[in-house]
């Protein structure tokens, strides 16, 4: 019998990813996404991928009843990914009660229902946001966390307290927290990538629909940063690579191999990239030129950010290993397969 894991958002980008990599470790996955940032077809993509079609319910992490009747009706799940959660830095700001409600909510009625249903263990999808503008670089995960600089970042330092304080009054759950670091790419099939619904709000997505033609051109938010180019830095991660940290965490826990009841790994390469020479990467990936140009610093955004992946990298023996430029170069094959799909 293949274990069952349950991966809550697994239709989006990072979902569909690791559902992917989670049938290539010999997992069986159920699917609830609520379609409000994806597309069903992507289900199709996924077994196209794996060659096994995964489970899906369209489903709300809100709706607590058909929680409880989706583990009523796929018994023996042994464990989840939780990835379902609004995720946009700037729509947060404007709509700070959506994230609290979508963002606490859909975990809480999970913990609640864990224990019910048998689930042993949680992989919750955090985010290097956690740590804000961080004192010391590279960031390691004993890092002080910062005071959130939007509500989406404080939903992702609230549900880390949610998930400490569960464990902590003695609930039958094991959890691993993965923040990551900023995940771009797409899958090296150019079947599953990053689709967002209207203007992307996220980099890479933003900057191939530049270079086909979809954005007339790339903003760059500053370039008088202390930091070498002036661009913002990050640590871009491969979503592929990202997507295989989730089938160790998941094996972690169910291996029984944890050394606490919660764990906290840094997910990221360790290597800063700043916006401009990501731009650069692209146009030397692809051999396309890509419109941009440098307008004003744009509000909550960090100066710069990279991880110490050390921790994943000796506890989990989990490493990133895909190049900036493969990287870039999936990203842009994803953006030229959609449009031969005929999709924007």
């Amino acid at each position: 019998m293949k274990e069952r894991i349950l991966v809550t958002g697994g239709t989006g980008y990072i979902g569909s990813h690791t559902v992917v990599e989670l049938q290539n470790a010999g997992y069986e996955v159920v699917i609830i996404d609520n379609l409000s940032n994806s597309s069903a077809d992507v289900v199709d993509n996924i077994e196209k991928v794996s060659g096994i079609r995964p489970a899906f319910e369209k489903l709300d992490c809100l709706d607590f009843e058909g929680l409880d009747a989706m583990f009523s009706k796929y018994t023996g799940i042994k464990a989840i990914i939780h990835f379902a959660a609004s995720k946009a830095v700037g729509e947060s700001v404007e709509k700070p009660l959506k994230y609290y409600r979508n963002n606490l909510v859909s975990l809480i009625n999970l913990l609640e229902l864990m224990p019910k249903h048998g689930v042993e263990g949680i992989v919750f999808s955090s985010s290097c946001t956690v740590y804000g503008q961080p004192d010391v670089l590279p960031v390691t995960e004993a890092a002080p966390i910062k005071k959130a600089e939007s509500p989406y970042g404080n939903t992702k330092q609230i549900n880390e307290e949610i998930i400490r304080d569960t464990v902590a009054s003695g609930a039958p759950i094991n959890a691993i927290m993965l923040r990551y670091f900023n995940p771009i790419g797409a899958h090296p099939s150019a079947l599953l990538g990053e689709l967002p619904n209207g203007v992307p709000q996220n980099l890479v997505p933003y900057l191939t629909q530049t270079a086909i033609g979809i954005r007339e051109k790339l903003s760059v938010f500053g370039d008088d940063y202390d930091t070498p180019d002036g661009s913002c830095i990050r640590d871009f991660i491969n979503v592929v690579d990202l997507a295989k940290a989730h089938v160790v965490a998941i094996n972690r826990i169910l291996q029984h191999k944890q050394k606490e009841k919660v764990e906290v790994f840094n997910i990221g390469t360790g290597r800063g990239l700043s916006v401009l020479e990501l731009i650069k990467a692209f146009e030397t990936a692809t051999g396309v030129k890509l419109n941009y140009q440098i307008v004003g610093r744009r509000a909550g955004d960090i100066v710069k950010v990279w991880a110490d992946p050390t921790l994943a990298n000796e506890e989990l023996g989990w490493k990133a290993e895909t190049s900036i430029e493969d990287t870039v170069r999936s990203a842009w094959n994803w953006q030229l397969k959609l449009r031969e799909r005929g999709i924007q």
